[in-house]
């Protein structure tokens, strides 16, 4: 394997790392980083997988409606999901709290379940995102290294958004840790991946189009909610700098 590639593996692994400790390390700030998290998720929901989903199927004939359909069911599914774990999550609590028990369940509860609904689904799109790294080198390597500078940024949001969707939705640090480090490999196995197996491009089409709907519906209906409670004018301003970095870095490639 290219010498290149497998440092610029390496690289991305440290980025994602990187990213997710200076949230842990910050959590005061917390809802400053919802507010990034919200709006670099849903501008690199239209920016660059919706862009990157529609342009995959229109080269091999599949049709743009399909496209958007899956990003809308997609939508519609994870808030589905949210809605019934948030439900069932409640029901949990009032339980425990006619048991006088609320405090230890908060203690030691797993957590809401969308966290590592959400999180899972950022590990496999950084899997898609070393995927990429790997098939640009198979171009060229000017092409591969300015794909791969590309991901070592985004990933570092990517680390950010994994932690901050752990921790919103009350998972305890020891998960958190568990799904950076995920996060962190993934781009890495994705890398390795392209020399092994090839995505059908189709497939590969409508799975960027429902992280496209999830990642929309976690921006906005999650974290941004999360962020306007707080008054803060910084708050509109981390929300405008999330949206600022994913517009600057889908212009580098």
């Amino acid at each position: 394997m290219n010498t290149l590639l497998i440092i610029l593996a390496i690289v991305t692994f440290v980025s994602t790392i990187i990213g997710g400790l200076v949230i842990i390390k910050l959590r005061k700030f917390l809802p400053y980083f919802f507010a990034f998290a919200a709006g670099s998720l849903v501008a690199v929901s239209f920016l660059e997988i919706l862009p990157e989903s529609l342009s995959i199927a229109g080269g091999v004939g599949f049709p743009t409606r399909y496209i958007f359909l899956i990003v809308v069911l997609s939508f519609f599914v994870y808030s589905l999901l949210e809605k019934f774990f948030l439900t069932h999550h409640h029901d949990l609590e009032d339980s425990d709290c006619k048991h006088e028990c609320k405090k230890h369940h908060e203690e030691d509860s797993h957590g809401h379940i969308m966290g590592p609904i959400g999180a899972g689904s950022l590990v496999l799109h950084s899997f898609l995102d070393g995927a990429a790294i790997g098939a640009a080198f198979q171009v060229n390597a000017a092409t591969g290294l300015i794909v791969a500078l590309a991901v070592i940024f985004h990933d570092f949001t990517d680390g950010i958004n994994t932690v901050i969707m752990m921790l919103k939705n009350k998972q305890n640090m020891k998960s958190t840790i568990t799904f950076l480090i995920l996060d962190a490999l993934a781009p890495v196995a994705g890398v390795l991946a392209t020399n092994l197996v090839a995505i059908p491009q189709k497939a590969l089409a409508i799975i960027l189009a429902v992280f496209v709907g999830e990642f929309i519906y976690i921006g906005a209906s999650n974290f941004l909610p999360e962020a306007r409670e707080h008054t803060s004018k910084w708050i509109i301003a981390a929300l405008a700098l999330g949206i600022l970095l994913i517009t600057v870095l889908t212009m580098i490639v």
